[in-house]
């Protein structure tokens, strides 16, 4: 899980407009289709990076990696893997076993040993290096994407879809996962927390309660959430994005999107 980018590596406000190019029979904007849909999933992509990377282009993220100061050691790929949490090593150990002897796998030793803390010891330059090479090899994007659809997309959609909501709400709850994981950690409230404190002020539709009312309930505990985290302060993403869809009434997030993030303007037609 990746936390909040700190406001300086953010660029200048920008403004991107983007087409939402399913024709019919492309399966994109039909009424109603979940994150399970792919042209809903790639919306949902690209309003996550635009919180963790600055830029819609989430398919460009395969090659970022950076340590950001949060104590996490470095972050990387398309929804912020890190070498303290221990995500982004499974990436790797993915990558190892569907390609042996890639640019990674001799970093696997350090990846182990780091896991926990934000140390670099046996990684350094030359692991950044072989990150943004391995980036160019179709195996290591697709061992990404099999990683944050295993621990993030994925039980996410299905909670959400549990609970009786639509893409939004998948996608509220995905975000969630991805910035503060499912369970609490030292220093951290996860998911699960902020889907218990939710339904404490409100019911889910699939307990008869009203969606838009119980949405804005658990965006009122992930904000709490992030203002008890020391490495979370700004809750822009919520409160000129997601709230914004909210209150929008576009409950199975469809275009057009406009939103806002670290003051950086975004929009999808």
């Amino acid at each position: 899980m990746k936390p909040t980018r700190p406001l300086r590596l953010l660029p200048a406000v920008l403004l991107l407009a983007l087409s939402a190019c399913a024709g019919p029979g492309g399966g994109g904007d039909a009424q109603g289709a979940g994150l399970a849909d792919p042209a809903k999933k790639d919306t949902a992509m690209r309003i996550v990076s635009s919180a963790e990377n600055s830029s819609l282009d989430w398919k460009a993220q395969y090659a970022y990696i950076e340590d950001i100061g949060d104590g996490r050691g470095y972050t990387g790929g398309v929804i912020g893997f890190c070498s303290g949490c221990g995500d982004l090593l499974k990436v790797v150990e993915r990558y190892a076993r569907t390609a042996p002897g890639n640019p990674l796998e001799p970093f696997l030793p350090a990846l182990r040993a780091v896991e926990g803390s934000a140390s670099h010891r046996g990684l350094g330059r030359p692991f950044t290096r072989a990150w943004v090479r391995a980036a160019k090899d179709p195996a290591f994007r697709r061992a990404q994407d099999a990683e944050r659809d295993l621990h993030y997309f994925d039980p996410a959609v299905a909670r959400a879809e549990g609970d009786g909501l639509g893409a939004l709400g998948q996608f509220i709850y995905f975000d969630a996962y991805v910035m503060h994981g499912a369970g609490d950690a030292p220093g951290t409230v996860g998911f699960r927390t902020m889907r218990r404190e939710a339904m404490a002020v409100a019911d889910p539709p699939s307990r008869g309660g009203d969606e838009t009312a119980y949405l804005n309930a658990f965006l009122d505990a992930r904000v709490a959430a992030i203002r008890r985290e020391p490495s979370h302060t700004d809750t822009s993403r919520i409160d000129t994005a997601q709230r914004v869809f909210v209150r929008e009434g576009r409950l199975d997030l469809e275009p057009p999107l406009r939103w806002k993030v670290y003051g950086d303007s975004y929009r999808l037609d």
